[in-house]
């Protein structure tokens, strides 16, 4: 395909003006020769009001509609449409008069059509810069329109890719609060040499490999997500030993549901790191359910109201996630009294993702 030229696009611009000039010629033509017998005279009496129309077209459709109407300036758009029909009629006038001189010699009566109808003639002209204005005006609209629906396109991207960078933000500021934690949990074990530290850290290793390549992706398989959750509350019970009540219910056994990954994994590491013992006991209750269209996350643990700890970096995160992620399609609720901290979490599905 050849390459189009600026002075190309010119010619061709200029080509189809001047055709649709020619064309208004012939209108005015057939239209003031109806009746005369003279034709001739018509066409050149029609040429002499072609500089008028003309000049009060492009003012029309190059001033007054791009700079006063489509900006919306509208007090002086009327007032200079106003100068501009008062030039126009003044115009048509002169001309039909130097064009009656012209070509009779003052002898009107071989024209008597056109010298009879002053006020048909200037309606004519009118109408082409009317029906010229209104397709420029259309044209005008049109191109607004793309220029908007472009502009918001360029929005949406440049959020897009602003959302993508903070969720990055906050996927690292996850990942070494809950890698922080459960490296303090292996440590403690080392110190005491315990038989139960390769164990911890094949686990780790289960969860690091989840981190490192599988959180990265858009969405996970809810039943991974589960899984790994019930790797680190395998952890924490080698950490607390016998201080640690847990009960944990999972009724999502469907692998084709997927979530955005890391979303329940911080509720549990927070019932965890600001959970408080009560009787001898940290109680832990979690629970999933699920079905085609949610999935209903339950977490409940321990808690003393006057407790020093406060809430971890990992709960403010995933609130953001969750804002960012799933703005409209989520319920979250936390809640927490004298004796317990409780958090629900609604995801509704996308089934056209998930095609449950």
């Amino acid at each position: 395909m050849k390459p189009v030229f600026p002075a190309y696009n010119i010619l061709i611009r200029a080509f189809l003006h001047l055709l649709f000039w020619c064309c208004i010629l012939l209108f005015f033509s057939s239209i003031f020769g109806v009746g005369n017998t003279i034709d001739i005279n018509v066409f050149y009496f029609s040429l002499f009001l072609m500089p008028v129309t003309i000049g009060a077209t492009y003012f029309s459709i190059y001033k007054l509609l791009p700079h006063y109407l489509v900006t919306k300036r509208y007090f002086q758009f009327g007032v200079y449409s106003l100068y501009t029909l008062i030039m126009l009629v003044f115009g048509v006038i002169l001309s039909a008069f130097f064009a009656i001189a012209v070509l009779t010699d003052f002898k009107f009566a071989k024209m008597t059509t056109l010298s009879r109808s002053g006020v048909f003639i200037i309606t004519c002209v009118c109408l082409v810069v009317i029906i010229v204005s209104a397709f420029k005006l259309l044209k005008l609209n049109l191109d607004q329109s793309k220029q908007n629906a472009e502009l918001e396109a360029k929005i949406l991207e440049a959020q897009l890719k602003l959302k993508d960078q903070e969720l990055k933000y906050l996927k690292m500021q996850i990942h070494p609060h809950f890698l922080f934690n459960t490296l303090n949990t292996i440590y403690g074990y080392a110190l005491k040499k315990s038989g139960q530290t390769h164990e911890m850290i094949l686990k780790l290793s289960n969860l690091l490999d989840y981190l490192l390549y599988q959180v990265e992706k858009p969405l996970v398989a809810l039943t991974d997500e589960i899984n790994h959750i019930e790797d680190y509350i395998a952890l924490e019970e080698l950490r607390f030993s016998n201080s640690l009540a847990v009960s944990f219910k999972n009724e999502c056994k469907d692998s084709k549901i997927e979530v955005a990954p890391m979303l329940f994994l911080p509720f549990v590491e927070n019932s965890f790191k600001h959970g408080s013992i009560t009787n001898g006991k940290l109680s832990i209750d979690v629970e999933f359910s699920c079905s085609s269209k949610y999935v209903n996350f339950k977490i409940k643990n321990s808690f003393k109201p006057n407790s020093e700890k406060e809430p971890g970096l990992g709960l403010a995160n995933i609130k953001k996630r969750l804002n960012l992620l799933y703005k409209d399609n989520h319920t979250l609720n936390i809640t927490n009294n004298e004796h317990c901290f409780y958090v629900e979490l609604m995801l509704q599905l996308d089934n056209s993702r998930n095609n449950v």
